[in-house]
């Protein structure tokens, strides 16, 4: 049984929601240990930036693999 595209989309949404809370509070303690002071709303911009990649990426993935399951079924 392969996923829809919209349940790999929502499983992504969810799981990218997640990394992003956590990414917040990560980038807040990583980048001013290496120098870089931000301000919260430049976190935010970075860390949605690397969202929206993450979820292009995770969702391309998961969609080239159902893909090979179907056509290898």
């Amino acid at each position: 049984m392969t996923q829809t595209r919209l349940s790999s989309f929502a499983e992504t949404i969810i799981s990218i929601c997640i990394g992003f809370c956590v990414s917040l509070v990560i980038t807040a303690i990583v980048l001013p240990a290496y120098g870089h002071n931000v301000t919260l709303i430049e976190n935010v911009q970075i860390t949605a930036i690397f969202t929206v990649a993450s979820i292009l990426r995770m969702y391309a993935v998961r969609r080239f693999f159902n893909w090979l399951g179907a056509r290898n079924a």
